[in-house]
């Protein structure tokens, strides 16, 4: 089986993604390249069905097929906030770089990290080597730890080479209303964040103008990619469990008028990223699996998915919009036989020519010419779905449609401008990308194209006629630059998603059954909770008191409160959360900290949370302090007050009991250089502190600043792994790649 298809739904990607960490570790075991042999890597199916589609030129043949039996480079990209991205780059090329560029193994020399060419910014590194190397070598000691932690808090994304290119042909900016139908497990999401917040500070985290919503019909991994998602919080995100095939109008405030009646219009996306669920045969370096299970129909019963989400996509795009598709899949029926089938019922889009964006990518363009299997022993004996309509073999399988085949008038399509990616080019994975952009089109010309899709679908078969959506026989979407009072009723009627999918007589959660999430509710400004939180905590009055959400079951005590921009707290306030499946909205900047037995409860700032709640932070009530301090609070979960350095000592005792926020300088002390500020939250008790930062990501910064893990939690489980059974070598066990790199897409 290829794994896309076994576990695409709706909205679910292909390739390798897992349901949860350990399911991702199973997997990355179950397909690890070394426990397979290179006899192994062959499959007649796939090489007679692709040989005759002519992706590569003849010459190209088996230095294409050689390059899927290697194993896939290591590849990462240095992510979050524009600071602390630049910061870990620099440690990288700095520190790691020249440490690996002298080391031999086994007599071998192994060449260090080195940058991707064509990612912006060299923010994306690829890595080649074997992973008993990372495993047994002393040298990639501290480079391994470095990837396990830093790949924990989130700020590098294991993430293979060509699935970061979809979020940078989009071109976001943080203006733009951004839609990722298909995001879990959220690496792509990140990326789509990253560029939300662009414009950022140095020293500080805005609140963008734009929006990002997330989808995605599992319930299970729409929470991944919350957890995912979380790592770079913003106040722009959203995130959903829809089927994206049959994804709901938004409903937000349309502008005033003259006659002070409020109307609601339809949200319209400026730009939507489509990473569908694919066969995913472009994975097989990784997933290698694939070579034994592969077979030429997976694609064929995919691609009518695929289009319909790529038509949705089509239809909540505004005008001058861009859309990006991708698969990481080579089968032309689910690449170029998509985006054909959608250009050719949608006139007003149309392919961008992307071949100067990205200069230094090696890539292949297009193709216009392909023939779809029409069973297991790889017959692609028909050029044409007229053909194959009257023969024997399309009364055995129905699935086919006309889209499968390209269509007649394929040479207007422009279809030579998608992108192909191939693992021999420049050492990668396989992947199609394809831009498509909407355009303001005549009436006449939308005329011709409706009667044109009239009349091929008089003509065709009985059998082989579509089944008519609502949005076909007339409740199209009133687009909002049209509307001129309430939108028009969505494709599907409420409470139906993921119906067409539902098992007989059984309710499935995330596809049509119920939902379980609580709803989010908008404070009052002068709500007596947050107007305490806010003088406690020292915010300025220009806080967004207004945009502060709670998320608990009424007559539930308060908990947490999160931050939203005023989009999206205009697509809360003006939907029904179950109808559109709100899973997460904003981010969660305060949290309550039950005080001790002589303290009363409140609320502190979450180290989450902080990079936006700190502009509006009174500047005079932020303690400043130096490495030192910051050392001893990273050693220790609970150091006394008494056991700091004057002034910090005698400022944070004269401080009362609860959430502070503390500045550390840049500096340079024994050999450890801080190199721009850093803001961090901690918790006063009524004799210690403690840095408010999960074990994780103390441990990270700890890596980071002083080149070890000085923590308690680092040192504990130094002594472990000391006290540990050893292998038959008598070496230490350690943690192995499979099991650092859980995040990988």
């Amino acid at each position: 089986m290829a794994r896309g298809k076994k576990r695409g739904g709706s909205g679910n990607r292909g390739g390798s993604r897992g349901g949860s960490r350990k399911q991702q570790k199973d997997d990355d075991f179950e397909y690890r390249t070394d426990l397979i042999v290179k006899s192994d890597m062959q499959n007649e199916r796939f090489s007679t069905y692709y040989k005759n589609q002519n992706i590569v030129p003849e010459d190209e043949w088996e230095a294409f097929l050689n390059a899927l039996r290697e194993h896939l480079p290591t590849t990462f990209r240095v992510a979050g906030s524009r600071q602390t991205a630049n910061s870990l780059n620099s440690t990288i090329k700095d520190i790691h770089v020249p440490i690996l560029s002298d080391v031999t193994f086994e007599d071998q020399k192994i060449p260090p990290p080195v940058q991707i060419p064509w990612y912006p910014d060299g923010l994306a590194w690829q890595f080649n080597v074997p992973k008993k190397v990372l495993r047994k070598s002393p040298e990639f000691k501290k480079f391994h730890s470095f990837l396990v932690f830093e790949t924990e808090v989130g700020n590098i994304s294991r993430q293979e080479a060509v699935s970061m290119l979809p979020p940078l042909f989009l071109d976001v900016e943080p203006h733009h209303k951004v839609m990722d139908m298909c995001a879990a497990p959220g690496s792509k999401t990140a990326q789509l964040l990253e560029a939300l917040h662009a414009q950022d500070s140095v020293t500080s985290t805005s609140i963008p103008s734009g929006l990002l919503l997330a989808n995605d019909s599992d319930h299970k991994r729409t929470h991944l990619l919350i957890h995912q998602s979380a790592r770079l919080p913003s106040p722009a995100l959203m995130v959903t469990n829809l089927d994206a095939s049959i994804y709901p109008i938004i409903k937000i405030p349309a502008p005033p008028q003259a006659d002070g009646v409020k109307r609601l219009q339809q949200l319209r996306f400026d730009r939507i990223l489509c990473d569908v669920p694919c066969s995913g045969d472009g994975t097989m370096r990784k997933n290698m699996g694939i070579w034994k299970h592969w077979q030429p129909m997976d694609g064929n019963g995919l691609h009518s998915l695929q289009v319909r989400i790529l038509q949705r996509a089509m239809k909540l795009l505004a005008t001058n919009g861009r859309i990006v598709y991708s698969t990481c899949s080579l089968n032309p029926v689910e690449n170029e036989a998509v985006i054909a089938e959608a250009l050719r019922t949608n006139p007003e889009f149309h392919l961008v020519d992307v071949s100067s964006t990205l200069p230094e990518l090696k890539r292949r363009p297009g193709m216009t010419t392909w023939r779809p299997c029409v069973d297991r022993d790889v017959n692609m004996s028909y050029d044409s779905f007229s053909a194959f309509s009257t023969s024997e073999d399309a009364t055995s399988n129905t699935k086919l449609t006309e889209g499968h085949w390209p269509p007649q008038d394929v040479g207007r399509l422009n279809l030579p401008r998608c992108l192909r990616i191939y693992p021999h080019l420049q050492d990668s994975g396989g992947f199609f990308v394809a831009v498509l952009e909407r355009r303001v089109v005549s009436a006449e010309e939308m005329s011709k194209a409706r009667k044109r899709e009239a009349d091929e679908l008089e003509e065709a078969p009985e059998t082989k006629k579509p089944r008519l959506s609502n949005e076909d026989i007339g409740l199209e979407v009133v687009p909002a630059e049209e509307a001129s009072g309430d939108i028009a009723e969505d494709p599907q009627p409420e409470g139906t998603q993921g119906s067409r999918r539902q098992k007989k007589g059984k309710e499935k959660e995330g596809a049509g059954g119920s939902f379980k999430e609580h709803p989010y509710t908008f404070l009052a400004p002068d709500d007596p909770i947050l107007v305490n939180c806010m003088t406690r905590l020292a915010l300025t009055t220009e806080f967004p008191a207004a945009n502060v959400l709670v998320r608990n079951p009424e007559g539930d005590p308060v908990r947490s409160l999160y931050l939203a921009n005023d989009l999206v707290k205009a697509i809360v306030e003006n939907n029904d959360f179950s109808r559109i499946r709100l899973t997460a909205a904003g981010t969660k900047v305060f949290s309550k900290q039950e005080g001790g037995k002589a303290s009363e409860a409140q609320f502190r700032v979450l180290g989450e949370g902080l990079p936006v709640v700190l502009p509006y932070v009174d500047p005079s009530t932020i303690i400043t302090a130096d490495l030192s301090t910051l050392k001893v609070l990273v050693q220790s979960y609970y150091p006394l007050c008494s056991s700091f350095h004057e002034p910090f000592k005698s400022v944070v005792e004269g401080r009362p009991v609860g959430s502070h926020v503390v500045r550390f300088l840049p500096e340079t002390i024994e050999g450890v250089t801080l190199t721009h500020d850093l803001v961090l939250p901690i918790w006063k008790s009524n004799v210690s502190l403690t840095l408010m930062m999960d074990k994780k990501a103390k441990s990270a910064l700890s890596l980071r600043l002083f080149g070890a893990d000085i923590t308690t939690a680092g040192r504990d489980a130094e002594q472990k792994k000391n006290a540990a059974p050893t292998s038959e070598s008598g070496t230490p066990k350690i943690i192995t790649e499979d099991e650092v790199m859980l995040v990988e897409e």
